[in-house]
């Protein structure tokens, strides 16, 4: 089922069984979750919508907060009657998802957190806020194609063609302002929750691909050191878009039924 809220919050709703959100990257949509969304139905309920600013949602003017987007999925949640649900966030939406959980703990089943940034060094900081003022300027057209790079292996690129022109046409048609507001949020939010993530206690699941280079191994196995009851996973030979490359694993890990013991996971 495929919907809007009244407030504006595209939305799509599939499955059956106990419920899961998933909440996509900066400059993405709902569509990324696709392949992940057809392996949970069959046992879940499966819930996927557009953040503010993305996709057929709602873009109302910057600065974005991250209250901002845990209102929205609060809204969501009230209206789809879902009062606990397992939540998996991707990239921005990884950060998104540690704030709602902070915002409203008793109604996450669990936390799982895929290529998500964590307590960016300096540098690393520089560049994102770079990308923020390419945005602005106009030439984030210029970016896509290396982005494209970093976030797909060169095995799955020359694979799947037709996927990479999927991501590469919703980055070519976002609305500039509202992505611009996006990626300031994404670019800066990562600092503050750093702090706080402590306060987090639900079992939470910190995912990211050995060769990712802006989430990366480093970040994921810090940040599930620093969650109460955090647990990490190290997908070796993949890169930032693993919801898209390992579908199989990715919703596995959402479902808790990845073994410790599988060869496809590297655990940390």
């Amino acid at each position: 089922m495929r919907a809007t809220t009244d407030d504006g919050t595209h939305y799509r709703r599939s499955g059956s069984g106990a419920p899961v959100v998933l909440i996509h990257g900066v400059g993405a949509d709902l569509e990324m979750w696709e392949p992940v969304a057809e392996r949970l139905a069959p046992l879940h309920d499966v819930v996927r919508y557009d953040m503010l600013g993305h996709g057929a949602s709602a873009k109302p003017p910057g600065p974005y907060r991250l209250d901002h987007f845990v209102d929205q999925l609060r809204r969501l949640a009230d209206g789809l009657d879902l009062s606990k649900f397992v939540l998996a966030g991707f990239s921005m939406g990884g950060l998104v998802a540690q704030a709602f959980a902070l915002a409203a703990p008793a109604r996450i089943e669990r936390l799982v957190l895929l290529n998500t940034v964590f307590d960016r060094s300096p540098p690393e900081r520089a560049a994102a806020e770079a990308r923020v003022r390419e945005v602005l300027n106009g030439g984030h057209g210029a970016g896509i194609a290396a982005a494209l790079e970093r976030w797909f292996t060169p095995a799955f690129r020359a694979a799947r063609p037709e996927v990479l022109g999927s991501i590469r046409r919703r980055m070519e048609t976002n609305d500039l302002p509202a992505y611009a507001a996006a990626y300031g949020l994404f670019a800066t939010a990562d600092r503050a929750l750093a702090e706080r993530i402590g306060s987090i206690a639900v079992p939470t699941m910190v995912v990211t691909g050995a060769e990712d280079e802006r989430s990366t191994a480093a970040m994921a196995m810090a940040m599930a050191a620093r969650l109460p009851r955090g647990r990490c996973h190290i997908i070796p030979g993949q890169r930032h878009m693993t919801p898209l490359e390992v579908p199989d694993l990715v919703a596995a890990l959402i479902a808790a039924r990845a073994r410790a013991g599988d060869s496809s996971i590297a655990a940390q």
